[in-house]
């Protein structure tokens, strides 16, 4: 295992052990930019995320949403709000979260880790960027 996949493992698993139900978003940003992660840029509907570290860039490929060739839901800034705020209140798991963000018309979202920032995107150029606040880790 490289040293990059090393120290993201092992941020991901102390951030999955002592995260909070709620907020725990914030957290597991916080303790991966701790680690060095700067970026983390996923894309929908494939689940591939890019984590981009002072380590070096690593590549985590998760189950896809979809399988062949489906219509890309219309971004709906709505919908997304509504899945952000479940998420944020601890009342959904990541995988709902996921398929809840891209059935509101997200094809990929860029956390910026040190400006605490998260951008929504959809298909078509459209946007929803949401702060997220800083928390401290023990």
């Amino acid at each position: 295992m490289s040293k990059p996949i090393d120290n993201l493992t092992q941020a991901m698993k102390f951030a999955g052990a002592s995260r909070p139900r709620v907020g725990g978003f914030p957290y597991l940003a916080e303790v991966l930019r701790k680690a060095g992660v700067t970026r983390n840029v996923w894309s929908l509907p494939s689940c591939q995320s890019l984590y981009l570290t002072q380590e070096g860039p690593v590549v985590m490929q998760g189950a896809p949403l979809v399988n062949g060739a489906v219509d890309v839901p219309a971004f709906d800034e709505e919908a997304l709000i509504k899945a952000l705020r479940v998420d944020q209140a601890g009342e959904s798991t990541f995988p709902e979260f996921l398929d809840a963000t891209w059935r509101a018309g997200v094809v990929r979202y860029d956390v910026d880790l040190k400006a605490r920032t998260v951008a929504y995107q959809g298909c078509n150029g459209e946007e929803y960027i949401e702060a997220y606040p800083a928390v401290t880790v023990a």
